[in-house]
């Protein structure tokens, strides 16, 4: 079968013929439905995060959802023919393992979810990153909930579901995006409003405020911006590196916290969201051959929301 593998930094991805998997103790196979694009793929690539990957060349594509195929010894958590998707992790699939971007997959059983009935494939794939981290950051980081006065830097794939989320459990939400072309979008979801830079919402008072960008100055713009007693989470890494005001930061009693992915619960109550229509990635379908191109297109910043791949 055909795989689109990462062979070397700086060199784009490479589509092999590698054989089909076959589930190994405790693992089962997955027929791929869906897949997602991520910029992690592109930090792969570009050396951010290439440490990560254990061996080379491995298939990326950490964003999955399908239907079990085959159970290896011992994998007794799902029969053939369930649907489940699988939420990202270091140590799962397009990272520790090959992924998503060949047709089948092998994954341990345990990193795996069940998925409920009447979730569309593409939905439930962005759900496992895009969803999770984006959930995790807000209710779990953040502590957001009905009535929480929440900004929301960056509204690209995570950000405009961070919002969602937030809506979704009765907070108001206040967005920062340079790319006006976004704006629209966002107001369409029902946020209070929407702005270019975080200066505009510096006089609202606002108890938590979410970097998805990471920037550094993003960073800093929402320590000066949040209410006194207030709280900041970094999801975005845009930077390694930034520098913060400390002044505003310690004399206003601000919480400044980092976010990573989130837990497999994380995942469910995303895709509960999903199923009872609060929340809703907005994405571009392309084809298992439009994979390599669609790396380049997040890399040179052309996607809005999320790329997924849609199996036949």
């Amino acid at each position: 079968m055909k795989a689109w593998q990462f062979t070397a930094v700086g060199k784009p991805l490479t589509r092999n013929d590698i054989p089909e998997p076959e589930a190994g103790t405790g693992e089962i196979v997955i027929d791929v439905k869906a897949v997602g694009l991520c910029h992690s793929d592109v930090g792969f690539l570009d050396g951010t995060l290439t440490s990560l990957l254990p061996f080379r060349p491995i298939t990326l594509g950490h964003e999955i959802a399908g239907v079990v195929a085959s159970t290896g010894p011992g994998a007794r958590r799902f029969a053939v023919g369930d649907r489940v998707a699988v939420p990202a992790a270091i140590e799962g699939p397009g990272t520790s393992s090959n992924g998503g971007f060949q047709p089948k997959v092998a994954v341990r059983e345990n990193l795996a979810i069940p998925l409920p009935d009447g979730i569309a494939w593409d939905q439930a794939a962005a759900a496992t990153d895009a969803g999770l981290t984006s959930y995790h950051a807000m209710i779990v980081q953040g502590a957001v909930t009905a009535g929480t006065k929440v900004g929301v830097i960056g509204f690209g794939g995570l950000g405009s579901l961070g919002a969602q989320i937030a809506l979704a459990v009765g907070a108001e939400v206040f967005v920062v995006e340079k790319n006006e072309k976004v704006h629209a979008f966002a107001r369409e979801l029902g946020v209070t409003d929407v702005a270019a830079d975080m200066a505009a919402f510096a006089d609202k008072k606002l108890d938590v405020i979410v970097d998805f960008a990471g920037f550094g100055t993003t960073t800093n713009a929402a320590v000066e911006a949040v209410r006194r007693d207030g709280r900041v989470v970094l999801v975005g890494l845009g930077v390694g590196e930034g520098t913060i005001n400390l002044q505003a930061l310690t004399l206003n009693q601000v919480m400044l916290t980092g976010s990573q992915a989130g837990t497999p619960e994380d995942c469910q109550a995303v895709l509960q969201l999903i199923a009872d229509g609060k929340v809703t990635s907005r994405i571009t379908h392309i084809g298992f051959d439009q994979i390599g191109d669609g790396i380049g297109k997040l890399e040179r910043g052309e996607v809005i929301g999320r790329l997924v791949v849609l199996y036949d």
